[in-house]
């Protein structure tokens, strides 16, 4: 009985695995899509859709700014990490990571309009990068996974250089949207934690034998 559960919940492990793999693939194919119509137009778009800090006008453009990018060596150097990381926090179920992205995204984009540069219009993949980075760092832990806690510290020795781009330390960088980003992903390892039903104690077999009081 106990093989035929692991056996069962590797089976579904794994079919969720595949899952987020495709996924990704979708999702990278998108935004690589966009990228084709949007380089030939000099980025119109990226202009257009992407978040202007302090304008109440641009706040739905928090929704569309991570799928756009401003030059090839943009969307590039954010293709791998964001398939990486996005892979490992999805691999546990897609649906999870839906929630998840969703608060990444929504965090690092408030982030972004709320303190970047006045007049500055910011577009990227590297919020979500940046979100999903903290979340396997934290999931585990939140999760009490054993896999996930060695996966979240493999990924925060491995990359623990990204940390640098949390903090300001070039121009142009949205490090706004790293920082919230990371944060968002960390929250969301909190908020979309595994919550395992309360094991109920079973009774005293010494006094569950005892006649009632009836007085």
């Amino acid at each position: 009985m106990i093989e035929e559960r692991a056996r069962s919940d590797a089976e579904a492990m794994i079919a969720e695995a595949k899952k987020a793999l495709w996924v990704m693939v979708g999702l990278l194919a998108v935004l690589w899509l966009i990228q084709l119509v949007n380089a030939p137009s000099g980025y119109d778009l990226s202009r257009e859709f992407g978040i202007e800090a302090r304008n109440p006008a641009s706040l739905p453009e928090i929704l569309s700014s991570p799928f756009l990018h401003y030059g090839w060596d943009h969307i590039e150097g954010n293709s791998g990490p964001l398939f990486v990381f996005g892979f490992l926090a999805a691999y546990r179920g897609v649906k999870k990571w839906l929630g998840v992205s969703l608060l990444i995204i929504v965090a690092s984009g408030l982030g972004v309009w709320f303190i970047s540069p006045a007049n500055s219009v910011t577009v990227g993949a590297s919020g979500l990068v940046f979100g999903y980075f903290g979340y396997i760092i934290v999931r585990g832990l939140f999760d009490r996974h054993l896999i996930d806690i060695v996966i979240g510290l493999v990924m925060a020795l491995c990359f623990a250089y990204q940390f640098t781009s949390l903090l300001p330390s070039q121009e142009g960088v949205s490090w706004q949207g790293h920082l919230f980003g990371f944060a968002g992903g960390i929250v969301g390892g909190w908020l979309f934690r595994d919550r395992r039903p309360k094991a109920v104690a079973a009774p005293d077999p010494a006094t569950a034998l005892l006649p009632k009081d009836f007085s």
